[in-house]
This record gives structure tokens, sequence and C-alpha cells, in this order.
């Protein structure tokens, strides 16, 4: 089996640049195509595509951060990913840059021997709009609503139901649900919990509310619907940049994707990335 990789480094990055040179020709080396997304292939010798195309690939490596691979995530969709990190925190990449030449071309060589592609799978949420039709691109890490602005005189009253079923109404900047994955990120600084990767959950995290509710957590499945009265202006947002301007009074539905994300290479320690959260 020829098997193809898309490779997308982090933009302005001489590091992330360096390595995909390198996985370019380990990679070509070892009979497999190989592509980097448009801003890399300004840097480097290599054929490049935008991200968005990488999507018929059979694995897309992402060298960064994590938000460099949750840009990766939206736009390859349900490809199977793998993150190497360049980031002082990395609950998505796991591999060290040291070793992404060799395990990259270890999974290659899986993908050619079985043609199949060893992953896990990491639920991503979607917001819908109640009122208007409209669909916000999937969130691997949360959903926001929120009034104009964060901070005095922006915020909204925001009604959290929960499959139906009132759970909190206050002013508040803004409520925020999230995955597992997302947990670490916009949702803890919010006050939410901590809640481990492998579990099947979603977690509703009111922002600087009035009255305010303790942090819930539902199983993965429930239908979470946030109505946004008191205000003029209000935003639905996907993983910070896919957003939907509300005119209240609006309802955004909150439910699990149909397409989660598949992550391949070896898991990320929770536990360790913990240690470098500030």
């Amino acid at each position: 089996m020829d098997v193809a990789v898309g490779i997308v480094a982090q933009r302005d990055n001489e590091r992330a640049q360096d390595l995909a040179a390198a996985l370019v020709d380990a990679l070509e080396g070892a009979g497999a195509s190989a592509v980097v997304d448009e801003a890399t292939g300004e840097a480097i010798a290599a054929t490049a595509v935008p991200v968005g195309s990488m999507g018929d690939r059979d694995l897309v490596v992402s060298i960064g951060g994590d938000g460099t691979l949750l840009f990766v995530a939206r736009e390859v969709g349900p490809t199977p990913i793998m993150g190497v990190n360049l980031g002082e925190v990395g609950f998505l990449n796991a591999v060290a840059p040291e070793n992404a030449v060799d395990v990259v071309t270890d999974i290659v060589a899986d993908i050619a021997r079985t043609g199949r592609v060893e992953g896990r799978e990491l639920a991503r949420l979607r917001a819908t709009g109640v009122d208007e039709d409209w669909t916000l691109a999937p969130a691997l890490n949360e959903i926001v609503v929120h009034g104009r602005r964060r901070g005095h005189g922006g915020g909204a009253t925001i009604e959290v139901r929960v499959d139906g079923q009132s759970y909190a109404e206050s002013h508040a900047d803004g409520v925020l649900v999230a995955t597992p994955t997302g947990s670490t990120a916009y949702n803890l600084s919010e006050g939410g919990p901590l809640v481990h990767p492998a579990t099947d959950a979603v977690i509703v995290t009111q922002m600087a509310a009035a009255e305010s509710m303790p942090p819930l957590v539902v199983e993965p499945d429930t239908e979470i619907s946030l109505t946004v009265t008191g205000a003029d202006t209000a935003y639905a947002i996907s993983d910070g940049r896919n957003r939907r301007r509300l005119e209240p009074p609006a309802t955004v539905s909150v439910t699990p994707a149909a397409d989660p994300v598949t992550l391949v290479g070896p898991r990320a320690n929770f536990f360790d990335g913990l240690d470098k959260l500030e």
C-alpha cells in the first residue's frame, strides 16, 4: 500500500519547519508520499497544499503545540492525526521532536503493511442554532456562549438546560461546554473540573456568573441548551476560532458531533502534563 502523509508545521517556527523537512526526506526515502502546508512550503523544499486538502491523506502530522493540532483537526476532520509536541504543555501532542522521525516512519510502515491506522477517538461537540439554521465547526475542546464581551457591562443572562431540564440561569460572562480533552484548557481557567481524557463525559461551566451553580459533568450524549437573553448581542464560539453572532433572545444546542478526531501514536501522560500547568 502506498501511504500518503500530510505535514503541518507551526507557522513561523523554524524548528517546526526543520522537522517537517526531515520528515519529508524520511518518508519519501521509505516509499511514502509527503506534502506540507502552504506556509511551510515557502520555507522548505517540499510539495505544498492547503491544509484542508489533506483530508484524503492516510495520516496528518501536526508539529507544534496543542493549538496547532486543534487547527489541523478543524481542517482535516476524521483523518488520523499524530501530534509532535514543541510546546510546554502537550495534552494532545505526545511525541517528542527527537523521536518524531522514528515514530512517524514506524506508523507509516504499519499502515503500509496492514492497510489500517490504529488510533483512539476523541469526542467533539457541535453547536447549532435552535431559532436559526446554523451549525459551527465541531469543537475538540469547548463550545462557549458569551455576551458582547467579557467583564463589566458585557455579559448576558444565560439559562442552561440539560436534556430539557433547567440547571442554572444567571447573568454571567458566558457558559462553556467542554469535552474531557478540553477540561485542561479554557474550562480549567474558568474554575471547571479536571476530567481524565479517557472519561466519557461533557462538562458545563458558568463563567463569572452572578448566581452560580457548581460545574456539572454529564453523560456524553446529553443535549445541552443555552438560552441567551438580556443582551443586544452574544456569540457562540467553537474552540476559540469559529464563531456565530447571536441576536438574543437566542438558543444554542450543544450535542456530540458525529465525527470524532482520531489521534494516532503514543498517548500523552495526563499527569505529567498537569505538572506543567501554571
